[in-house]
Order: structure tokens, then sequence, then C-alpha cells
């Protein structure tokens, strides 16, 4: 008669998964803590709607125009007759940095195209209107 032996099984292999999720845990924590946040301007303005509206990769001096026509520049308020000798300083001898002008969507035509014109004259040439991506 045969005698079979039993076999016992064999150990298997387990890794010890509780460091991995921590380690995981601990990586999502880094990413999410140094992640930059895109934060907005604290101006509160309507921008007008456009269809074929493309996203400025590079924004080099953004003024605002609010609904009373008031316009800003970093969250500053600046008055309209020191706006060209602000913009030509920001723009010294680099003539190709982009202005962004934001203005209300309420506001007079007139002011925002006024705020244009002294940003070309204080040495802007490339002038940008922003708009909001439309439906």
């Amino acid at each position: 008669m045969f005698v079979h032996k039993k076999r016992k099984p064999g150990y298997q292999i387990q890794p010890p998964l509780t460091s991995l999720i921590d380690i995981i845990f601990m990586l999502l924590i880094y990413f999410m803590l140094t992640t930059n946040f895109i934060v907005e301007e604290g101006i509160k303005i309507k921008l007008p709607n456009a269809q074929a509206s493309a996203p400025q990769v590079k924004q080099e001096i953004t003024v605002f125009v609010d609904k009373e026509g008031t316009t800003y520049i970093s969250n500053k308020e600046i008055p309209i007759d020191t706006l060209y000798a602000r913009i030509k300083e920001m723009i010294g001898n680099n003539t190709d940095r982009l202005v962004v002008v934001k203005a209300d969507k309420t506001v007079v035509l007139n002011k925002a195209v006024r705020v244009m014109d002294i940003a070309k004259a204080a040495g802007a040439s490339r002038l940008c209107l922003a708009t909001e991506k439309g439906l």
C-alpha cells in the first residue's frame, strides 16, 4: 500500500501594503500642496462673450476697466491721466510685451478704446481685448 505524504501548502509572499499605501498618500499630499492654482484678480468685471476667443498663454500687462470706466493695473486704481506713464514704465525697452485690456461688457466702448489708444501711444506693439468663450 502506498502512503502519500500530505503536502504542506507553500508560503505565499505578501508584500506589505500598508507602507505602500502610506507612500502613495504622502505623494498625493505633496503634489496637492505644491500645485499652482490659478487665481483671478479681484476686480469685478463681466467680460464680453466671443465665439472665436483663444486663451492667452502669456499675459504681460493687464489693464482692467470696470463698469464705471475706472482703470486698474494689478488691483491698484490708476487714474486715466497717469495710465500712459505707468504703461510706458512697465513696457520699458521691450515693445513686444503684450497688453491685455479686460473691460467690463457694460462699459462704454469709448473708454475701452481710449485705454487701448493710451497703451499703443505708450509703446505697446501687441494689444488684445479680453473676452470670455461664448457658447
